[in-house]
């Protein structure tokens, strides 16, 4: 008997199968948009938060058609594509049945020294004033500009010393584009003597000898951690290559604007000592993270890189920027790594260090926006540049960004043993009306120390004996008009916002600290109890560090808590 002629065999009748393959179905439409957008770009996932950029800022929002579509287009998985959008605060997902946002956006700093400027006033005042079909009012971590504070970022343009009023004008003008301000240019630079050293070194340069004169200037990382900067590059170059030079210019911490502030001015002597350490540690790509809250510093890089590239100084493609999308953590160093492959931006656990293991698993270099301000002219004046500054037993030169309580906040370029006095005359003394109480030395990672500890100069290895660091010389001054308990409690705020999540300690420690700082007398044992575990039990320097203003509050300031 044949085998279709066995009963039960064969089964009769229509079949019932699908008609399309299982999960979310590829729209022609949206495929069509995202492949108009990625003409002629590189499709390597490593590209895809800069791809991700490229929808947000044309169509204003992530549609779940345009994700899929991207995910096809780039050959990964719609989980990949989904997880990288949904972590960073700057890409708005909407689903198949939400609502996308209105076409304008509005974010309104809130961290410490726009909130003591009235941030939260203002952004009530913009809720009820303008219309939430057209335009969208969001709470924002710091933008970088506490010095003209409270700020604002209406589309891509900062509005400085922010009212409701300026605000309107701003709309009614379409003025939603960053304002790019007079800068060096590459030709300006030349015309100075720029990039002579670097053309020198490159031609009978000794890169030890370079190393040499780095670390005689007593040159140390500038984005907070304070590492010997020459000592990096022996570390690197230990390593078999290829090797990588990657640019930290992530400058997250609220109450810092130091990075922005050279940049937005001298590019060039930033450029110059990243390719100075590029050719010393022989790396083949120059990656630079640069803060998505800064666009007039994103199209500054774009003009002069492609004006380095014109001149000959660097290949086409040698120096890649990439723009990040709003995530604080992004600022550890790991994280800033995993940022740039495409992916979230969760710190890798450590050893290996990534010096050894870096970008795409090679040797890497990572360093600071200022720290390579200062090897270029370190290299050009010699080390004298900042060894030949002495005071109060302290050697070289700090740039600290000051904010707050003071008459003319700003950066300011003074002695590292400046004391926090020395500081506040430089930013002109403090507001009128307002006496001096409390200071952030670095960031809300420093938490708070009281006017009374007013002789201690402001410089690495000189604040731990007080349960604190200087960091990234974020200065903000509190004045007798303020409660440490609420400045507290904002940086608690803005570290429960920003914890990537991947750590239990962190990730649930923030959110319970938040809750228990805002009861009217603190359950000072339980918060320590919870401090102690964060500290131990954090990956990496965020939940370390996001007791200290509990800590320091409590000890400092007791009849507040």
């Amino acid at each position: 008997m044949a085998l279709d002629e066995r009963k039960g065999v064969w089964k009769s009748g229509k079949g019932k199968g699908r008609h399309t393959p299982k999960g979310r179905q590829l729209d022609d439409q949206a495929w069509s948009d995202v492949r108009a957008l990625l003409e002629g770009k590189k499709l390597s996932g490593d590209l895809l938060i800069e791809h991700l950029h490229l929808i947000q800022d044309t169509y204003g929002h992530l549609s779940a058609a345009h994700l899929r579509a991207l995910s096809e287009e780039m050959r990964l998985s719609m989980a990949e594509v989904y997880e990288v959008a949904t972590f960073y605060a700057h890409f708005d997902v909407v689903k198949e049945d939400e609502t996308p946002p209105p076409s304008l956006t509005i974010r309104v700093c809130d961290s410490l020294s726009c909130e003591m400027a009235g941030a939260q006033q203002l952004k009530t005042a913009l809720e009820e004033g303008l219309d939430p079909a057209k335009v969208r009012v969001l709470r924002a971590p710091c933008m970088g500009r506490c010095d003209t504070a409270p700020v604002l970022e209406l589309g891509h343009n900062h509005i400085d010393h922010a009212t409701p009023e300026k605000v309107r004008a701003a709309i009614a003008a379409d003025h939603v584009h960053a304002r790019i301000p007079d800068y060096q240019t590459y030709a300006s630079y030349v015309a100075g003597g720029g990039y002579q050293t670097l053309r020198d070194l490159r031609a009978s340069g000794d890169w030890e000898a370079v190393q040499e004169t780095v670390l005689s200037s007593g040159l140390r990382g500038l984005g907070g951690a304070g590492f010997p900067s020459g000592k990096k590059w022996g570390f690197v170059r230990a390593n078999s290559g290829p090797r990588y030079l990657a640019v930290n210019g992530d400058e997250g911490e609220p109450g810092t604007f130091k990075d922005r502030y050279y940049l937005e001015r001298t590019p060039h002597l930033f450029l110059e000592g990243m390719l100075i350490a590029a050719w010393a540690v022989e790396a083949e790509t120059c990656f630079i993270y640069m803060r998505d809250e800064y666009p007039a510093v994103l199209h500054i890089l774009r003009t002069e890189i492609e004006a380095l590239e014109t001149a000959g100084i660097v290949d086409p493609g040698y120096i890649d920027l990439r723009r990040g999308a709003g995530a604080y953590i992004c600022g550890e160093e790991s994280a800033m790594i995993e940022s740039i492959e495409g992916k979230r931006g969760l710190p890798r656990h450590r050893p290996p260090f990534v010096a050894q293991v870096g970008i795409f698993g090679r040797p890497t270099l990572v360093h600071n926006v200022e720290t390579l301000h200062w090897v270029a002219r370190v290299c050009r004046e010699g080390p004298e540049v900042l060894t030949s500054v002495e005071k109060n037993g302290r050697k070289g030169l700090r740039s600290y960004s000051i904010s707050g309580r003071v008459k003319a906040p700003g950066v300011y370029l003074l002695p590292a043993g400046s004391t926090i006095m020395d500081l506040i005359d430089a930013a002109g003394g403090m507001t009128d009306g307002h006496v001096f109480k409390a200071y952030q030395p670095g960031g809300p990672s420093a938490g708070l120390l009281p006017a009374s500890i007013n002789d201690v100069p402001m410089d690495f290895d000189t604040l731990q004996a007080h349960g604190t660091f200087i960091g990234s010389a974020a200065i903000v001054i509190l004045s007798d008009q303020d409660k440490a308990r609420d400045a507290a409690l904002n940086m608690l705020r803005f570290f429960e916002d920003e914890s990537c999540g991947q750590c239990t300690p962190c990730r649930v420690g923030c959110e319970k600290a938040v809750k228990l700082m805002q009861a009217d007398r603190w359950n000072q044992t339980l918060l320590e109890e919870l401090s102690q575990a964060m500290v131990d039990a954090s990956i990496c320097g965020l939940g370390q560090a996001a007791p200290n203003p509990i800590r320091l509050t409590m000890k400092h300031f007791a009849d507040e808590v």
